[in-house]
């Protein structure tokens, strides 16, 4: 069986279930979780309108609600995976 690519975005893996979109590596230390919250129509597609996002911590032995380590709410897709993936490289690459 041939293995599946992901999407990417600046070189972190993005999959989709839904309204929920998952950004980042399940394997390092932090992931970003986008809620898209409400849409709207623009012409004859639908448009992300508000967008909620989370800085989750993966490890396991943490408990659900302490795994959000931070969060906001911006205006469409494109402001909120600006601001994923800034706090996704700087959670994951705390030198850079």
């Amino acid at each position: 069986m041939a293995k599946k690519e992901f999407l990417t975005y600046k070189g972190y893996p993005l999959v989709r279930s839904g309204k929920t979109i998952y950004y980042g590596n399940a394997y390092d230390p932090f992931i970003i979780m986008i809620q898209i919250a409400t849409t709207r129509m623009q012409g004859d597609i639908e448009i992300a309108d508000k967008v909620l996002i989370q800085l989750l911590n993966t490890d396991p032995d943490i408990r659900p609600r302490e795994r959000i380590v931070k969060k906001s709410e911006k205006k469409g897709l494109y402001a909120a995976m600006d601001i994923a993936a800034i706090w996704l490289e700087r959670a994951n690459n705390p030198k850079s």
